[in-house]
């Protein structure tokens, strides 16, 4: 396993991380849930990504308890959570101080810890003061209660505004962002961030490095039985796939196994290893339901030090027809 620094910090967090998106307490049964983390933290992965809207906070409950279980150090990992939809009734939605305060208290009752070691805001809440956020992070951090703090699917000025404010009254400054990014999305990860990584040091640990399954590849033809996008919550990761596969999506997939082939990887891998070659990526979150998904995408960093500058080139000239679709 590679470690890598979180943005300017010194925190050291694993390249590829673990995450419970969609699939603890959820998709996956405990037994499962338990198997994944262990091979995971075998494996050197050092942070596992949680959220209180995930399965309605039972996605924390399940990952809590299981690390209980395994007894490991609490020195050993890095944990995280994320606040924004706690509930349907006032107060438990958004980023007002009294939610984020309340919410990091229930994740770590959840989570079976003291303090996390991230905390983000799972997404900008037009209704709060940036700075009223800002100054309810910092108290956290200052009870010891968060270590870090950052933000989601923020864009690049909102981040920047929330480091001004951090900077103008003393307080601390986000430290990460954690965005979607992948081969199908990238203009807001390369282009509008790009200066909140050079400037101020940010940190990224990002998700869906496989767009929702579809650079798996497993949906070029039908939908299989079973499988996420079969559920019809994911609705809006079918209309995903359909787009996609207007644009020619197929066609690109094929070249981009091969190239994957080439190399003695898969798809998935290569899509991994692709992300893992930017500096800005600190972590990349990987989300498996099963051991064998988990232990096929870790393979990714066999294959990392064989994408050369011309193994780039073929990818970013295989992949050049999807930036008219990049959402």
């Amino acid at each position: 396993m590679q470690y890598r620094r979180l943005g300017k910090s010194g925190l050291q967090v694993s390249a590829l991380s673990y995450g419970s998106w969609l699939t603890f307490g959820d998709q996956a049964s405990t037994r499962t849930v338990e198997t994944c983390l262990e091979l995971a933290y075998n494996s050197g992965i050092n942070f596992f990504d949680n959220a209180e809207a995930y399965a309605n906070g039972q996605s924390e409950e399940v990952m809590g308890n299981a690390i209980s279980k395994f007894g490991w150090a609490r020195d050993t990992y890095v944990v995280s959570s994320k606040v924004f939809w706690g509930g349907e009734k006032p107060n438990q939605i958004g980023l007002s101080k009294k939610h984020v305060i309340e919410a990091c208290e229930a994740a770590l009752r959840r989570l079976r810890i003291d303090y996390l070691d991230l905390y983000y805001c799972h997404r900008p809440d037009p209704d709060t003061p940036i700075e009223e956020t800002v100054r309810a992070m910092d108290g956290l951090i200052q009870q010891g209660k968060i270590l870090y703090w950052g933000t989601s699917e923020w864009s690049a000025q909102e981040i920047m505004e929330a480091y001004s404010i951090a900077r103008q009254y003393n307080l601390t400054p986000p430290t990460m962002e954690q965005p979607e990014y992948n081969l199908l999305k990238r203009h807001r990860f390369e282009v509008e961030y790009q200066r909140l990584f050079t400037q101020i040091g940010l940190g990224a640990t990002t998700f869906s490095p496989l767009a929702s399954g579809i650079l798996t590849g497993k949906y070029n033809q039908e939908t299989p039985e079973n499988s996420r996008l079969a559920y019809t919550q994911f609705d809006w990761m079918q209309e995903k796939l359909e787009r996609f596969k207007a644009q020619g999506g197929v066609q690109i997939l094929q070249e981009l196994s091969a190239i994957a082939e080439k190399l003695g990887g898969t798809l998935p891998q290569l899509s991994i290893a692709w992300l893992l070659k930017n500096p800005n990526v600190s972590s990349v979150i990987l989300g498996a339901s099963r051991t064998e998904q988990l232990e096929q995408n870790l393979r990714a960093l066999d294959i990392l030090d064989t994408l050369n500058e011309e193994i780039m080139d073929e990818i970013e000239t295989a992949i050049s027809p999807l930036q008219a679709i990049d959402a």
